[in-house]
């Protein structure tokens, strides 16, 4: 059966990749070219305002003094990559001097549509042309301000054409969340120009429909990814605003959405302003996004039930962050990542144990290692990744990548008193390979602030040794050394404040590990717990307790 599985895929690949191929010919052909020039509009309806890209902006490393520039040279490419990207989507138009810029940046975007008036694979990706249309039109006030009509034509002429390219080709966007983006700039269009109010009333309608398909009735997306919620949120409160400034009735959709995504980003928001490392969740700061919020009125509510399966624990001094939840449905595991039950904790506002996070940032392989399981604070048997994905490199042009297996969680509960915070969860994901269930307690106490765990191993097939690790990352800065006792750990979070990890009657590694939540490998330590066994459970038991 694995075998036809492969088949169909690498049929269907070739099949994609082959229609593809042909689409991208197309699309440089003048007849393609001129399918894109539709009626250039004579003005804006109105001028969105500039603030509202604020919560976009990004930590760029890529800085520059426009009046320094020459604009002859500047549209050559860029040392990196990335560095081309981030100059072709033209987000750094926050960074410009609005009294002193405006006429080099008419220069710059008139020589940019000059040599790209015509379809190119590398500044007419989807996902860039929506960044760029967006920072465009955001910034309309400027670049039109004292031009000439010239100008002012192959300025709208050029949005429309992008615009046309983005409503032709919805779905060339493998990443729903260019989906999103895409139908952003359509409606956007759609509120400024008189000339496309059909583009408003259609891009509305496909909003709602991927609202409806990617997030479920809490309001967290089905691929379980913290970072897909922030990022979309941005793009809703964007185009709520832009609606509201249009004098238009915001969609009652959009208004519960909206809600709910907040609701949910704030009640994940760690000490440090950032969002738990699962399922591809990135490392971001959203301190700056928040007060954008709370700028605009927007109401955050606190709450304490279960938030796209991550169980969330805050006490005084400890906050933890537990992954009770499933595989994402189908056609949704771009970015997962094979760690149920995995964990990270802060104490006192410093992160202490941490998932490796989601190296797409990085590279190709960096992304690999921290599918596996073992990137995770979580168990491993026999070395083997909980969830494994189809080894199939081509896949990922089509589509998202695709798991062999899935499991179920179990007995997700949570209990609190007096005295304890406690959550538990299990999972069968190695039942089928190795015949064994795994179940795990986590447990803070409110008096002395203790972080203590049990894991169960169980097994149905009592004839077979089992090998296990459980791996505790800790955050990179974190610093960590063996004790005289065999079963303790130092964990030194700052000169004058230290944690003790204890396993009594257990071994523990401690060992280099990598992270990947940023956008470069950093290097941290990795505490296990490790051994084997043959009978029927396993019981670990660990704590992490100030040091006295």
């Amino acid at each position: 059966m694995q075998i036809l599985k492969s088949f169909y895929f690498f049929f269907l690949s070739n099949k994609n990749n082959f229609f593809n191929s042909l689409k991208k010919i197309y699309f440089s052909t003048n007849f393609y070219n001129k399918s894109l020039f539709t009626k250039i509009p004579k003005q804006f309806y109105f001028y969105p305002r500039p603030n509202l890209l604020f919560s976009f902006n990004r930590e760029m490393n890529f800085h520059f003094k426009l009046s320094k520039l020459n604009t002859n040279e500047f549209w050559q490419e860029q040392k990196t990559e990335r560095d081309d990207k981030i100059v072709n989507s033209f987000e750094w138009l926050y960074l410009i001097n609005r009294k002193n810029d405006v006429l080099i940046i008419q220069r710059l975007i008139s020589l940019w549509i000059y040599k790209n008036r015509k379809y190119k694979k590398k500044t007419w990706e989807n996902s860039l042309i929506s960044k760029r249309v967006i920072s465009w039109i955001l910034n309309a006030d400027i670049i039109l301000n004292n031009t000439n009509t010239t100008f002012k034509n192959s300025f709208f002429q050029s949005i429309i054409s992008q615009t046309n390219h983005l409503k032709k080709n919805l779905s060339l966007n493998i990443r729903i969340v260019d989906k999103f983006k895409s139908t952003i700039v359509i409606i956007l269009t759609g509120l400024i120009f008189k000339e496309y109010e059909n583009n408003y009333e259609s891009g509305i309608k496909d909003l709602k429909k991927l609202v409806d398909s990617f997030f479920d009735e809490d309001g967290f997306p089905f691929s379980r990814n913290s970072s897909d919620l922030a990022e979309i949120s941005k793009y809703l409160v964007l185009i709520r605003e832009a609606i509201k400034d249009a004098q238009k009735y915001v969609p009652d959709y959009l208004e519960n959405i909206l809600e709910k995504n907040i609701n949910n980003l704030n009640n994940l928001l760690s000490p440090t302003n950032q969002l738990p490392l699962f399922n591809g969740t990135k490392e971001t700061n959203l301190e700056k996004y928040i007060k954008y919020l709370k700028n605009f009125n927007y109401k955050i509510e606190k709450s304490d039930k279960l938030i796209g399966c991550i169980r969330v624990l805050k006490s005084k001094k400890n906050y933890l962050y537990f992954d009770v939840g499933p595989p994402p449905k189908k056609n949704f595991f771009e970015t997962y990542q094979a760690g149920p039950l995995s964990f990270e904790y802060y104490f006192e506002k410093e992160k202490i144990i941490t998932n490796c996070g989601f190296g797409s940032n990085i590279s190709k392989k960096a992304t690999l290692l921290s599918r596996l399981s073992s990137a995770h604070s979580t168990l491993t048997i026999n070395d083997t990744s909980i969830v494994k994905f189809h080894n199939l490199n081509f896949l990922n042009r089509i589509s998202s990548p695709i798991i062999k297996n899935r499991f179920k969680i179990s007995e997700n509960t949570i209990f609190e008193d007096d005295t304890y915070f406690k959550a538990k969860a299990s999972h069968n994901a190695y039942e089928k390979e190795f015949g064994c269930f795994h179940k795990r307690e986590i447990s803070i106490n409110k008096n002395n602030y203790t972080l203590s765990g049990i894991d169960e191993i169980v097994k149905s097939n009592n004839d077979k040794k089992v090998k296990f690790n459980i791996y505790f990352h800790l955050f990179p800065g974190v610093n960590a050394v063996r004790t005289m006792s065999e079963d303790n750990i130092l964990i030194q979070i700052k000169k004058n404040k230290s944690l003790v990890f204890s396993a009594k009657g257990e071994k523990l590694l401690l060992e280099k590990s990598l992270f990947f939540g940023g956008n470069k490998i950093l290097n941290n330590f990795c505490i296990s717990i490790f051994g084997e066994f043959s009978e029927q459970t396993r019981l670990v038991k660990w704590e992490i307790k100030r040091e006295t």
